[in-house]
């Protein structure tokens, strides 16, 4: 990392130094970063569970709690931003839908407390491999969970969602389409802060184009009012955010956990990719698993009360890059605003009344682009197809992935248990990565293979 310091003599690794003032605004700069990606995660999850998923309060809440608790853990060192992880969609997605055992004359309201158990339980598993790194060392782990394992599973994770993005563009193709061409638009030819936030971008103007055709009296096609304000008019400006606690259920946390296999590789590779960017060598200090419990904590914490899983925040790198400003100190201050702005619930409201049309518009290239990432993190790591093994396994996690789209259901000891597409998939990679010979793979060998691990949309 020694280079690296010299190229970062422009950077400000303390912003006390530029006055409170700018200090406030670079706070509020970040918090932009972060919130449309991180609200966008209780819109969608709504969208699943018909109305009755998650909110936006309390998953504002939690996400500036999750930071400020990720900072302690890792000693303060560390400038992540914690935000909504889009990893687990495709798992809230599938908890909805379970109409088997106990979840057979459920509402969906009623699942979603069993959808937060199961993500508390993957945050903790973040722990266990806490713990497997401090003893045996990263190197040793990461053969395990190559990017011939993770990159195909985070593929899956994309496509199992494909059909949902186009049956809620299809409510307004006009709305979806103006949503999808402004994230284009900022993500290829916007500048500065904007080339950063084009998922925000894409909310607002979006937003705004709605709000223009509903008042000239415009509707959606199927005669449905465009706008729905209903809920904004009787929310009230200062409320607290409503949580709920967590159930447990073994197949909701066979539809959750194995999900954390790409999410502690993400977090992994933002670590890299944060270290490169400040020049500090955060998986040393203040150390890979201390980072790892603080991201896993975080996520079971938030869940626990009904939150989103957290996940490092590739937007935010992105502003530390732009701004030169490496001081951890600006990202606690974001944390603070989103906790301050969680106690209004008529502004969360406002954000609720998006339009199906406008979240379709924005899954659409969203979910496109997890699977993207998925393809990005097999060619960033060179992984060789040309080597039988690795096709071998890459074709049993695609297949089991989206070939098991009811998965399968089982009983143990009375008790019905239902193993996901992704569960499968999952589970079918470590454990053929494991038997096959002829593993490659090597931590650090790559620095920037190793910083694209992961479903962040970091560039």
């Amino acid at each position: 990392m020694g280079e690296n310091n010299q190229m970062k003599t422009d950077a400000i690794y303390d912003a006390r130094s530029l006055g409170m003032p700018k200090m406030l605004l670079l706070g509020l700069q970040h918090m932009f970063a972060m919130f449309g990606a991180t609200v966008l995660v209780p819109i969608l999850v709504n969208s699943y569970f018909h109305g009755e998923g998650l909110s936006v309060q309390v998953t504002l809440f939690m996400a500036g709690l999750g930071t400020l608790f990720f900072h302690m853990v890792s000693k303060k060192k560390v400038p992540a931003f914690l935000g909504s992880s889009f990893a687990f969609l495709g798992g809230f997605a599938t908890v909805a839908e379970l109409n088997t055992g106990i979840y057979a004359n459920m509402t969906y309201g009623e699942k979603l407390p069993y959808a937060c158990g199961g993500i508390v339980v993957a945050g903790l598993l973040y722990l266990m491999l806490s713990a497997v790194i401090r003893l045996v060392g990263v190197k040793r782990v990461m053969r395990f969970l190559p990017p011939v394992v993770t990159g195909p599973i985070i593929i899956c994770i994309g496509l199992s969602l494909a059909g949902s993005a186009i049956g809620n563009a299809g409510t307004n193709w006009f709305l979806a389409l103006i949503a999808l061409a402004t994230i284009i638009v900022f993500n290829v030819w916007g500048k500065g802060i904007f080339k950063i936030i084009p998922i925000l971008m894409g909310v607002v103007i979006s937003y705004a184009v709605a709000a223009i055709m509903q008042a000239t009296g415009l509707s959606n096609p199927d005669g449905s009012a465009i706008l729905d304000f209903s809920s904004v008019a009787s929310a009230r400006f200062i409320g607290l955010p409503p949580f709920q606690i967590c159930k447990f259920d073994l197949t909701a946390i066979l539809v959750m956990a194995p999900i954390s296999v790409a999410t502690m590789m993400e977090h992994i590779g933002d670590m890299s990719a944060i270290s490169a960017t400040v020049g500090q060598n955060f998986l040393e200090d203040p150390g890979l698993h201390r980072t790892l419990i603080g991201d896993g904590m975080a996520t079971a914490m938030s869940a626990a009360f009904g939150g989103p899983a957290n996940t490092t925040y590739g937007e935010n790198t992105g502003v530390l890059e732009l701004s030169r400003v490496f001081d951890p100190r600006v990202i606690r201050l974001a944390a603070v605003y989103a906790i301050v702005l969680s106690f209004v619930p008529k502004f969360a409201q406002v954000i609720t009344s998006l339009p199906a049309s406008i979240i379709g518009g924005i899954s659409f290239i969203l979910y496109g682009m997890i699977s993207a990432i998925g393809i990005r993190n097999v060619v960033e790591n060179k992984v060789d197809f040309a080597n039988s093994r690795n096709l071998i396994i890459a074709a049993v996690i695609l297949v089991c992935g989206l070939g098991f789209s009811s998965g399968l259901t089982f009983e143990v000891g009375g008790t019905s248990i239902t193993l996901t597409s992704l569960a499968i998939a999952s589970l079918a990679g470590v454990v053929l990565n494991a038997v096959l010979p002829g593993n490659d793979y090597h931590f650090g060998v790559n620095p920037r293979g190793d910083a694209m691990r992961g479903v962040s949309l970091k560039k």
